[in-house]
């Protein structure tokens, strides 16, 4: 599954599954963009993506539930390589709260800005570019809140149910050149998961048939078959990577 000399975007490229999907991207032979909030932490990655694999690598700070920083993003990316062939909508976030009727709205409109109108934008963007350039693959990362929502994710299941909505939609908009496909995820065991409890980790690996969390870098072989042409055939879907969640 060969990315050579492709340009693949990563949103919330820095940690978690998103630092994994970089590191996978460049030693597949891909050029990458490491985007996320930190540009320090988008630097030192984008430095390792240089020294490991001897791949270009752009760092840019972007919050991309600012609909101007989503363009400049996309302005900079072009400037730099001229074409993006993957986007990966991967940055997310879904801070916790007490109550439903004790979440701001400041709260909600972050939730829902990061996980769902960033990739709306950043899909437009550059799948229209995509499009009249001859194709590319957009992959959104989502998860398994989108079609089993718990009580303390609410907003954010909302937000990725609309993601997955997203991917259809899109599919088609930019249809026949350019895929795009969802990784719906399980629990994985990123730096987040360090702030878990004990007993929700112990709860959350009861409902799955592989009895575990994901580990981040399991999140790559799924990533590559999107990428790349090993999933030609394949758009406007999703692929539950939950380990079997029940």
């Amino acid at each position: 599954m060969s990315l050579t000399d492709k340009v693949v975007v990563v949103t919330g490229g820095s940690r978690g599954l998103g630092r994994e999907m970089v590191l996978a991207f460049a030693a597949a032979g891909a050029d990458v963009v490491v985007a996320s909030r930190k540009l320090d932490a988008c630097a030192a990655l984008a430095d390792e993506v240089r020294a490991t694999h001897g791949r270009r690598a752009l760092p840019v700070a972007c919050n991309v539930s600012e609909w101007d920083q989503c363009d400049a993003l996309v302005e900079t990316v072009y400037a730099e390589f001229g074409r993006v062939d993957v986007l990966v909508n991967n940055a997310g976030l879904s801070p916790l709260y007490p109550s439903l009727d004790q979440v701001s709205e400041a709260l909600f409109d972050k939730v829902i800005g990061v996980n769902l109108k960033g990739p709306f934008r950043l899909s437009a963007l550059i799948g229209a570019r995509m499009a009249a350039a001859g194709g590319g693959s957009i992959i959104n990362v989502s998860s398994i809140e989108a079609v089993r929502p718990e009580p303390f994710a609410v907003p954010y299941s909302a937000a990725k149910a609309g993601l997955n909505a997203l991917t259809g939609g899109l599919a088609q908009t930019f249809a026949p050149t350019v895929r795009v496909n969802t990784i719906q995820c399980g629990p994985f065991a990123t730096d987040i998961s360090l702030a878990w409890p004990d007993a929700l980790r112990e709860e959350l690996t009861k409902h799955n048939a592989l009895r575990r969390v994901g580990e981040p870098n399991e999140v790559v072989g799924a990533a590559l078959f999107f990428a790349t042409d090993a999933s030609a055939f394949c758009t406007g879907s999703t692929l539950a990577l939950d380990g079997g969640w029940r």
